[in-house]
């Protein structure tokens, strides 16, 4: 039975994505989410999330295009699956969930270098890789998993730099950063031909895995 009959995707609220991103996603924070989508078994029963957001990084947003397409700019910020299923599953949720979304739409993700992450699921859906993302410092709590932007957000500089116990200053992982176009054979190829990145070739090496044997305790969804 071709994956196609086992599995389906669909659009789902972004609360039934906050356990899996909590408790699954080695993050174990919830990004922004402007879209996500479940998969899900013949059973109903949700095996996977995804979601998309606003980029955080506005430079990105601005500069990718060369201040084009800011208002369908999107980030892939979220990808977690149930272990043991059917193979190229993976693959199969990618592209569903992307070919779901309105259209047109550039997007980016990133394949996190400090977990071993290479990306290959952006490979294997044919995304654009344009190399690693720029190396810069960023603050951390001690005790929290509070991303950078937030923490600055909600303590002020002279707060952070006052409390040396609390708040530290790190270099922030650079990571493989990946592009993938959805819309028309049009739209797609003047988002490549706006791109301000060089198309490089895929990185390769040998992937970690982080503990994703969670399983959350709502599963199954009623249509």
């Amino acid at each position: 039975m071709s994956i196609k009959n086992k599995y389906f995707v669909r659009f789902i609220s972004s609360s039934e994505t906050w356990e899996w991103f909590l408790r699954k996603h080695y993050a174990k924070r919830i990004p922004h989410i402007v879209h996500c989508l479940g998969l899900f078994d013949a059973d109903k029963v949700l095996q996977g999330v995804i979601s998309f957001g606003i980029s955080a990084s506005k430079p990105l947003v601005c500069g990718a295009f060369n201040g084009k397409y800011k208002d369908i700019f999107l980030e892939l910020n979220r990808l977690c699956i149930n272990d043991h299923l059917d193979k190229n599953v993976l693959s199969f949720f990618v592209g569903q969930s992307l070919n779901l979304l309105k259209k047109p739409k550039a997007i980016v993700s990133y394949a996190d270098t400090s977990l071993g992450h290479h990306g290959y699921i952006y490979q294997a859906t044919n995304w654009i890789y344009t190399g690693l993302s720029d190396a810069h410092k960023e603050w951390r709590m001690f005790g929290s998993n509070l991303h950078s932007k937030p923490l600055c957000e909600k303590y002020n500089l002279e707060e952070r730099k006052n409390n040396p116990n609390k708040f530290y200053f790190i270099d922030r992982p650079r990571k493989h950063r990946y592009f993938y176009f959805v819309g028309n054979r049009k739209e797609k190829r003047e988002m490549r031909d706006s791109l301000s990145y060089a198309v490089l070739p895929y990185p390769k090496g040998d992937n970690k895995r982080y503990d994703s044997s969670y399983i959350p305790s709502v599963q199954r969804v009623l249509f």
